[in-house]
């Protein structure tokens, strides 16, 4: 089946958008029982220079949820922060962007004590990092006792309101990895099933994917045949490939400036071993002027003593 691919922007948000779809995919990824999601997306808008008619904007998206998710106890609310890059450059982003949602007093709950919600952040990684080559990985916290070594539960407010937990998904790693129904699901990612050269297509096989997660697949599908989506990936393709030559145009003036520096500081130390010389020469002559002087010195008292 083909579907569009997610790993452009606008087909992750896209995908995203709808509530159950969402909820479905957040779920299996965190391994929780969510039951109510609320969607807010935080946008930035970039313009490719083109013609007035087929001026559009692009929409590159970071998302965040508030999550109820079920527990054994009952119920708890949490921020779902969900970030997808192409770029090593993003990290810092991805801290900034950490710390609006720690300083956020919005994302609290019982609004007479103003409690802390606990933060849950996913990672998609399109590029290679220093992490185990593994498709998924979690991060938690843990909390011992540091003499004994002891460990106890990561439960409590003041834990869980100043650590977060994260599930990093390596997209370059999914490629053949089926275990278990999430790797099934985040196969909607591999880019090894490409079905063309504009890599807006992906051609999945559907058979794979447990019943539940369907309507994953027929939202994709859905993308693939919306022929605005289609234009916006291809837009989104002009905003990489544009940056993509920025940057490596930057790369190219520091390469020069770095030579130019080079070369500067060849010809400073050219001047500096010609000084050198010139300085040496002059001694030189100095110390032949100091021993002519002597020499006449001595010819003349000896013509004296004549």
């Amino acid at each position: 089946m083909h579907i569009s691919n997610p790993i452009y922007d606008v087909v992750f948000k896209y995908m995203l958008e709808d509530s159950k779809v969402a909820k479905l995919f957040l779920s299996a990824i965190i391994g929780e029982d969510i039951t109510d999601l609320e969607f807010s997306a935080q946008e930035r808008t970039v313009e490719i220079p083109q013609s007035a008619q087929e001026r559009a904007p692009l929409t590159v998206c970071r998302v965040d949820f508030s999550a109820k998710i079920r527990t054994e106890n009952g119920f708890k609310t949490v921020i779902i922060e969900l970030q997808k890059a192409k770029y090593l450059s993003d990290l810092m982003r991805f801290r900034r962007y950490l710390g609006v949602h720690y300083q956020n007093p919005s994302n609290s709950y019982d609004d007479k004590q103003n409690k802390a919600r606990q933060i849950y952040c996913i990672y998609f990684l399109d590029y290679g990092m220093d992490l185990p080559p593994r498709p998924v990985l979690k991060v938690n916290y843990r909390v011992w006792d540091a003499y004994t070594g002891d460990e106890f539960p990561p439960s409590g407010e003041f834990v869980s309101g100043l650590h977060h937990c994260s599930w990093i998904v390596q997209i370059r790693h999914l490629k053949q990895h089926r275990r278990n129904d999430l790797e099934k699901l985040l196969s909607v990612f591999d880019q090894s099933n490409l079905a063309d050269d504009t890599k807006h297509i992906l051609d999945v096989d559907d058979e794979i994917f447990p019943e539940e997660y369907r309507q994953i697949i027929r939202r994709l599908r859905k993308a693939m045949e919306d022929p605005q989506k289609r234009r916006e990936m291809e837009l989104e393709d002009e905003i990489i490939k544009e940056l993509q030559d920025k940057e490596r145009q930057i790369e190219e003036k520091n390469k020069v400036i770095i030579d130019m520096g080079k070369t500067i500081a060849d010809k400073d130390q050219t001047i500096a071993d010609n000084a050198k010389i010139i300085a040496d020469k002059d001694q030189a002559i100095a110390d032949n002027a100091k021993i002519i002087a002597e020499l006449e010195r001595k010819l003349a008292e000896q013509k004296l003593k004549v």
